[in-house]
């Protein structure tokens, strides 16, 4: 028996990644975090799904942005049989921590969208702390 099948069993030896991606929900949902000057945004690709069936929430008293949801798996009917299933399926869940310059206010000042399969998640920036100098006299 070769290492690919002890692995990932007869049915994956065709493409073995493909399989693995599957298995993993970091590699099935991913996602792109940018930093403007203005915010964070994160982008995660969720194709199928509508804004009911995913989940933003700030979790760790505010400082951790997680994304997470369900991709249904088909129901499965009398004489119906599968010949190949390459599109993910099952619950995911990604989690960001968040870095000190972001305004989450309990999470209203965070806006999420679901737009042709793509989750936008945008966390604006707090204000800059102005850093005070001050002259001591010698």
């Amino acid at each position: 028996m070769s290492l690919i099948t002890q692995l990932f069993g007869d049915q994956e030896m065709m493409d073995p990644f493909l399989s693995m991606i599957n298995r993993c929900p970091v590699l099935n949902t991913p996602t792109d975090w940018k930093e403007t000057h203005e915010a964070h945004i994160f982008t995660s690709d969720v194709p199928g799904l509508k804004k009911e069936d995913v989940k933003v929430e700030l979790v760790d008293d505010g400082r951790v942005l997680q994304l997470s949801g369900e991709r249904p798996h088909d129901d499965d009917k009398d004489g119906e049989k599968w010949h190949r299933v390459e599109r993910c399926r099952g619950k995911f869940l990604r989690r960001f921590r968040l870095p000190e310059n972001v305004k989450t206010d309990g999470g209203e000042a965070i806006k999420a969208s679901v737009e042709d399969g793509v989750l936008k998640v945008v966390v604006p920036k707090a204000e800059a702390k102005k850093v005070e100098r001050r002259v001591i006299e010698i």
